[in-house]
């Protein structure tokens, strides 16, 4: 979903993945960042500790930027 999403709009992505145990320690929490996974748009977290829809992540997106041109349906 995030590169199709990628090439609509004019926006960088980051994916981070590591073992689930490497998001529970003292550390990861000291980072102050969402429990995982998480999404988020700009310094907006969207949704933590859960999935997200492709709506939903398409409106956030629209929210905070303007959409490329694209003759895609």
């Amino acid at each position: 979903m995030m590169p199709r999403l990628g090439n609509r709009y004019d926006i960088e992505m980051e994916t981070i993945e590591k073992p689930k145990d490497e998001y529970m320690t003292d550390e990861y929490f000291e980072l102050d960042l969402p429990v995982a996974p998480a999404v988020m748009v700009g310094e907006e977290i969207i949704v933590e500790g859960s999935d997200i829809s492709r709506r939903k992540l398409e409106a956030a997106i629209k929210a905070n930027i303007n959409p490329i041109v694209t003759d895609e349906k």
